[in-house]
């Protein structure tokens, strides 16, 4: 184990249990995906809230731990080699929660299964939901040109019918629940606050809502979709 109390991101959100895990993360569906997995995988943490704003992304002491400036960020002082390990990108994450407790990460080919539909997520689903929630309801939407909010919009709908197919006769995206679902089902929900449901024709996919359903009565996404809690 490795001492963070010197770390930089210390100076802003300093750690009451320096020997856990560290998550400085916001509600966000990026930001969930950790939480949740932490929950689910039974490991002990300690939640930082960092706001979206530049004066928390920004900060010196967040860019010490992610030159990136997005959320979610980790620090494991309990990392491999028992050293400590500072990691940022909520799939690479996932990943690497999954493989430091042998667990929602299956071995063999079935473990490429899982990163494949994390992959999708990453490259896919969260970017142009992203895109596309910007167009529908916050600022894109008064761009007069249609163009824009148009090329997220179907390219949401088609990524949802590739998830749609794919979950056909399926309980999980892969043969159990995996970080594939914990990458993939936080997008499917935020299409709520978006409010692009009904644009989508989400209700009329034949395996996703059902899909979404399921992941959101698990006890330990339930409890992960509020942490850290907002301050407002």
């Amino acid at each position: 184990m490795t001492d963070l109390t010197n770390h930089p991101i210390n100076k802003r959100w300093p750690a009451q249990r320096p020997e856990v895990i560290q998550l400085y993360s916001y509600p966000t569906p990026n930001g969930v995906k950790v939480s949740i997995a932490l929950e689910e995988l039974g490991l002990d943490y300690e939640p930082h809230l960092v706001s979206l704003s530049d004066v928390d992304v920004k900060s010196p002491e967040f860019l010490s731990l992610n030159p990136n400036n997005k959320i979610p960020a980790l620090i494991d002082p309990n990392g491999p080699d028992g050293k400590m390990i500072e990691l940022w990108e909520s799939g690479a994450i996932l990943i690497y929660l999954a493989e430091k407790t042998g667990r929602l990460l299956p071995a063999g080919a079935a473990k490429y299964e899982v990163i494949k539909w994390v992959m999708f997520q990453m490259g896919g689903l969260g970017p142009m939901f992203g895109q596309m929630g910007f167009f529908v309801k916050f600022a894109g939407k008064d761009i007069e040109d249609p163009r824009p909010r148009a090329r997220y919009v179907d390219e949401s709908k088609r990524l949802l019918n590739v998830l749609d197919k794919c979950l056909e006769g399926k309980t999980w995206i892969a043969d159990e629940f995996s970080i594939a679902d914990l990458a993939i089902a936080p997008w499917l929900n935020a299409l709520e606050f978006y409010e692009t449901k009904p644009l989508l024709g989400f209700e009329d996919l034949k395996s996703v809502p059902a899909y979404l359903d399921r992941f959101l009565d698990r006890p330990a996404v339930q409890k992960g979709l509020n942490i850290p809690e907002r301050s407002e």
